[in-house]
């Protein structure tokens, strides 16, 4: 019986040691659970809070290119010839200023790349140019620029290198002009308007003309070359030859037009036919920007600044 006892109170204190095991095991494996859920909580803190400051980074980010870009809408940029055009454009700096624009003029040398900058979106807006010029340009390069407002007129001039009258003119003479579409064509009205040539019948501006149409040369020797290189040929030329220059380009190389032989006939419709104009890409003629730069140049103090600068060799025509 003791024997019984015995074995039967070593079965209790066996059972009792490992029950204590086992409840000292799950309180440590809880222990050890805690940290790593705490270390887990806090990774994942960390992560929101991480993700929440690249938001508000990217959101900040956002906001400055759009304040950029609003900015930007504020820049007018106008490619033009340095003369009259920039000269014009620079008169209205403040005015737009005053407005919230800022005017960015970029001077250009030739009559092709202002309207290939235009239409590749460089620029918002050119002036250096007339609406028969522009729809050559067009044609011959599938762009689709247009006219926002028409701004002054440059009367066409005949410059002579050691002609002092039209009269004057020996048989066989050089006469050189411009050689792009809508410039030969009033090249040669003009030299129609003065005698030295005959045209078609039907010869016009809207027509237009080359020297291929022409009747009777009068027996001189027109050579067409590039508009803005008539100026210095005329000028390292022989003496007796004239030549018919565009306004801008006779401004730039010192020509008056009260030294011309002979100038359009502003009574014509020259002067809307050739005046010069504010182009734009097609649909925004009517945007902000292009009408806040043709408000600021139709005024009088533009007005009065070409008439008191250019001495009739540039015309207001608004």
């Amino acid at each position: 019986m003791k024997k019984i006892l015995a074995i039967a109170l070593a079965l209790v204190l066996t059972l009792a040691l490992f029950t204590g095991c086992a409840s000292k095991a799950a309180t440590s494996s809880a222990a050890a659970s805690e940290p790593a859920s705490a270390s887990a909580s806090a990774a994942a803190s960390s992560a929101a809070s991480a993700s929440a400051s690249a938001s508000a980074s990217a959101s900040a980010a956002a906001s400055a290119s759009a304040s950029s870009s609003a900015d930007g809408d504020k820049i007018i940029k106008v490619g033009a010839s340095s003369t009259p055009h920039a000269e014009i454009l620079e008169q209205v700096k403040d005015d737009l200023a005053a407005e919230g624009y800022t005017l960015d003029i970029v001077v250009f040398d030739d009559y092709v790349l202002p309207n290939q900058a235009l239409a590749d979106g460089e620029l918002d807006a050119n002036y250096f140019q007339h609406t028969p010029y522009l729809n050559s340009y067009n044609e011959a390069n599938g762009t689709n620029l247009v006219a926002a407002a028409s701004i002054h007129y440059e009367p066409f001039g005949i410059y002579g290198n050691g002609v002092t009258d039209l009269k004057d003119l020996k048989a066989g003479a050089t006469i050189i002009i411009p050689a792009d579409d809508s410039n030969e064509t009033r090249a040669l009205l003009l030299l129609q308007q003065e005698g030295l040539i005959k045209l078609p019948d039907d010869a016009s501006a809207s027509k237009g003309v080359t020297t291929l149409d022409i009747v009777d040369d009068g027996g001189y020797d027109i050579q067409t070359v590039q508009a803005d290189t008539v100026a210095a040929q005329l000028a390292n030329g022989n003496a007796g030859t004239i030549a018919v220059i565009n306004g801008n380009y006779a401004l730039a190389a010192g020509l008056k037009i009260a030294d011309a032989l002979a100038i359009e006939d502003a009574k014509g419709d020259a002067a809307q036919t050739y005046a010069n104009i504010i182009a734009c890409r097609s649909g925004d003629e009517n945007s902000p920007k292009i009408q806040a730069l043709v408000k600021a140049l139709e005024t009088d103090k533009v007005k009065q600044y070409i008439k008191d600068t250019y001495n009739g060799a540039v015309v207001a025509i608004f």
